[in-house]
């Protein structure tokens, strides 16, 4: 047993130490997987290189800010806003009413899908899904009593 300690060529921590083979040295590629000083490998999840020490480098990550600049840059609002400004001079209502219908909309439409998403095993699974349903068109009648409310007169 002690001469197996005594013929150890490296320790846990160290890389092996084997002597390179005569072959065509190929400088290893940079990359965020490799230590830039050393180049070895960085083990997963580690802040260090393990070999040198020297602290890893990752990426910045990238605001939000610029990402929603760079997406709204994208859209063209002024096309949207004729768009809106036509449906509410066909329909006749004021910007707050359209946002009412269309919330109103949305609820019917949700009460009307909650059959297609659950599967009625027993009793208790279909009143469940009807109480659902139920609160998802009272707030479409309290969405379309608010848009009645918001909508303009004709005087």
């Amino acid at each position: 047993m002690a001469e197996v300690i005594r013929n150890a060529q490296q320790d846990f921590w160290r890389p092996p130490t084997v002597e390179p083979v005569a072959l065509e040295a190929v400088a290893p590629s940079p990359s965020n997987e490799m230590c830039g000083s050393c180049h070895a490998e960085f083990i997963p999840g580690s802040r260090f290189c393990h070999q040198c020490g020297v602290s890893r480098v990752a990426p910045a990550p990238r605001k939000w800010g610029a990402y929603l600049r760079d997406l709204l840059r994208h859209l063209e609002f002024h096309q949207i806003e004729q768009w809106t400004l036509g449906i509410r001079q066909q329909l006749g209502l004021s910007t707050g009413a359209l946002v009412a219908f269309l919330i109103g909309m949305v609820c019917v439409l949700s009460a009307i899908t909650m059959g297609l998403i659950f599967s009625v095993q027993t009793t208790l699974d279909w009143q469940a899904l009807q109480l659902w349903r139920m609160e998802w068109l009272l707030g479409a009648l309290v969405s379309f009593v608010a848009g009645i409310l918001l909508k303009k007169s004709a005087t």
